[in-house]
């Protein structure tokens, strides 16, 4: 799921698209709040947000730590190409999804509403993972 050794920066110019990408989320996806792309060593590379109450360094170090945990989980249970985990809150939901872009493996982590439209979130999400995958390759 995850190429964790690779540990090169991001250019700008992949940070760049990795926004364009996230504002298309923001943008045409109602009742999402909040969407990043970390990488897979936890750090934050770009956040577009409606509401500041989110401890961004935390939640890349966080999203990171429980998407290993999870390919960790799914080997044990044998099961491969994990790329995506939704968790669904009295509250919200929160989409965490990898990137396995070759040379810059990110994670994208999307918060939303309670009522937000779950396949419309999913593929928004879908479309933007390889947009950015595309890119990671266009930029070497």
């Amino acid at each position: 799921m995850f190429n964790i050794k690779e540990k090169r920066a991001a250019s700008a110019e992949l940070i760049d698209k990795a926004k364009q990408e996230l504002q298309d989320i923001i943008s045409n996806v109602r009742g999402v709040n909040f969407v990043m792309v970390c990488s897979t060593d936890g750090f934050e590379l770009a956040s577009l947000y409606k509401r500041d109450i989110y401890n961004k360094g935390k939640l890349a170090a966080v999203s990171s730590s429980i998407l290993a945990m999870v390919t960790a989980f799914t080997q044990e249970i044998h099961l491969t190409g994990c790329q995506s985990i939704t968790l669904d809150a009295e509250n919200g939901k929160v989409v965490l999804s990898a990137i396995a872009a070759k040379n810059h493996p990110m994670i994208i982590v999307a918060m939303a509403d309670k009522d937000v439209l779950l396949g419309q979130l999913l593929y928004a999400i879908k479309k933007t993972t390889h947009a950015i995958k595309s890119a990671d390759l266009e930029l070497i």
